[in-house]
């Protein structure tokens, strides 16, 4: 059976298809449904992770925050691209500095 109606698959990363439904992984309210479940995986899974944020801007998802370690920092932007596969996403997670300081501050 033919399909009479033509669908255009959106590139990754790229904007949805004019007229997509609701349900299509670009819709907006399904971007921001999977916003709100990375920010669920980040704060109850194995991380427990809430200095980390997840917004869209400007059609993009922005991943930001600071984290202890690089294994969380890893950690958190493989469960984004997990959650967020097929959007664009910026991240900006950074590893707290937690070492003591080398040398006295000087006021």
């Amino acid at each position: 059976m033919s399909d009479p109606v033509g669908h255009q698959v959106p590139a990754a990363g790229g904007p949805p298809a004019a007229g997509g439904s609701a349900g299509s992984p670009q819709s907006p309210e399904n971007v921001e449904y999977r916003v709100a479940h990375l920010q669920e995986r980040l704060a109850a899974e194995e991380l427990g992770e809430l200095g980390v944020r997840a917004e869209i801007r400007a059609g993009a998802v922005a991943v930001t925050g600071t984290v202890p370690s690089a294994r969380c920092r890893e950690t958190v932007l493989r469960v984004a691209r997990e959650e967020l596969a097929g959007l664009t996403v910026h991240t900006d997670v950074v590893v707290a500095e937690t070492t003591s300081p080398d040398h006295a501050e000087e006021l």
